[in-house]
């Protein structure tokens, strides 16, 4: 596999640049040197910011834009092997890379790699991870799956040792990356159109696990099932964390007040200390253990880590304030699976509203399919359910599988439940029924983030 030199710059071409991924890579390099082009189908604000630093970025994918002049092609999942660009690419016969190949390599560059994994958290954990760091004065390099708004997006480019990133296991991407720490803080089925069972996902996150080296160091959910399962045999350092008194790192006499947020007493090798959280929910609690031991094994100094744990107040899209609605809440989440929204409703139910609100936007059809009777269950805690049509992103609806059939289970289960083809019929449809008092969540991985803020004129 082709290897990246950051003391070698060269002429690298991002086939789908403009994917919030594949941009954030593309400005790593651009910062050290590297000549950077690439191609997305269509205009956005990340191709423009691209544009501005100086990449060159086309609309539309064409053979002719790969030049002769370009030694290394970088493609996303969605490419594949018809695409112009891809087979112009093969004929000049200039070596490919994944994105996760590409990221792999990039960490090969730096000291002190951090990979977040797991099925749910991620984004918020690496945030968490990357805060504690910048506090500490360490300048960390960053890639995150969601905006955060202390370095005003998804990237960071930094001038130390530290490399922090989220490590997906769709498409066994993450066996692609070479980590000096990594972390697993849930493993659950999801991603069912690549994976065959949970047992396939165990087996792909054994196999992250097993990437460390001697002197790196696994830290886990103690509460996954199984655990021993996951780490025996493993060569590298392995800490353990979760609510009780179990593992290395502990979590007791948790508290939520009345936003939500966690505070709790904390257990640890290094001593005890009481941790405040400014993020809602038990799952932020837990995220929070992952982030402390991770901060504790790179030697930061443990209050740097909570006085920046207990300033930090979440990501763009984790139940995140968009505004008020004569007199209605409104807020955002990015929940998409099951397990998720649980967590985000356990959340919202524990806060003081009349009515709770969902409108949520099923995404992908094979995963609204793995899941349709649990969605319908955890959807069923709300007192009214919108649903949006499935967000297709990368599949074509083969299985027949629709937003009506999640409704009909919905209100099986007793709760009222509506379904709406368009956004602007949500809208009107909300906008007569919703009261003061009333908490209204827009929910899902896809654009349904769109109604919330349409609604408050943002």
């Amino acid at each position: 596999m082709y290897q990246i030199d950051f003391n070698k710059p060269i002429h690298v071409y991002f086939c789908g640049i403009g994917g919030i991924s594949m941009s954030g890579l593309a400005e790593i390099l651009k910062s050290r040197d590297f000549a950077i082009s690439g191609s997305d189908m269509k205009e956005s604000e990340i191709t423009e910011g691209l544009r501005a630093k100086g990449m060159t970025v086309y609309i539309g994918q064409r053979a002719t834009n790969v030049g002769d002049d370009i030694d290394l092609f970088v493609y996303t999942a969605a490419i594949h092997e018809d695409n112009p660009e891809w087979t112009a690419a093969t004929d000049k016969n200039i070596p490919k890379l994944s994105r996760a190949e590409l990221l792999g390599e990039i960490m090969r560059n730096f000291s002190l790699p951090i990979a977040i994994s797991g099925t749910h958290g991620k984004t918020t954990t690496t945030s968490m991870i990357s805060e504690a760091l910048m506090s500490a004065d360490l300048d960390p390099t960053i890639t995150v799956g969601g905006i955060l708004p202390s370095i005003g997006g998804n990237i960071r480019v930094g001038h130390s040792d530290f490399f922090v990133t989220e490590a997906c296991e769709y498409t066994n991407s993450f066996l692609s990356f070479f980590p000096k720490v990594a972390i697993i803080l849930n493993i659950e089925e999801d991603h069912m159109d690549f994976f065959k069972d949970i047992d396939d996902i165990r087996a792909s996150f054994t196999r992250f696990s097993a990437l460390l080296p001697k002197d790196g160091a696994l830290i886990i959910n103690g509460e996954i099932e199984n655990v021993d399962k996951i780490t025996e045999g493993l060569d590298c350092s392995v800490y353990t964390y979760g609510i009780g008194e179990d593992y290395d790192y502990c979590a007791t006499e948790v508290s939520l007040d009345k936003n939500g947020y966690g505070s709790y007493t904390l257990h640890s090798p290094k001593g005890e200390a009481k941790v405040t959280l400014k993020v809602p929910g038990m799952h932020n609690v837990s995220n929070s253990l992952a982030a402390i031991c991770c901060m504790d094994v790179c030697n930061v100094p443990r209050e740097q880590t909570l006085a920046a744990l207990s300033g930090f107040s979440g990501v763009d899209r984790r139940y995140q304030y968009k505004g008020d609605l004569a007199g209605v809440t409104v807020i955002d989440d990015y929940a998409h699976h099951p397990t998720e929204i649980r967590s985000t409703l356990t959340t919202a139910k524990a806060t003081k509203h009349k009515k709770l609100w969902v409108v949520f936007q099923p995404h992908t059809y094979t995963r609204t399919k793995a899941f349709l009777d649990d969605f319908a269950k955890v959807l069923s805690v709300a007192d009214e359910v919108v649903l949006a049509d499935i967000y297709a992103a990368r599949e074509k609806n083969t299985i027949g599988i629709s937003s009506k059939d999640l409704m009909d289970k919905v209100k099986a289960l007793g709760t009222d439940c509506h379904y709406f083809p368009t956004f602007d019929e949500i809208e009107n449809f909300l906008l007569e029924n919703v009261s003061p008092g009333d908490l209204l969540i827009t929910m899902g991985a896809g654009d349904i983030v769109k109604v919330g803020e349409s609604l408050l004129g943002i």
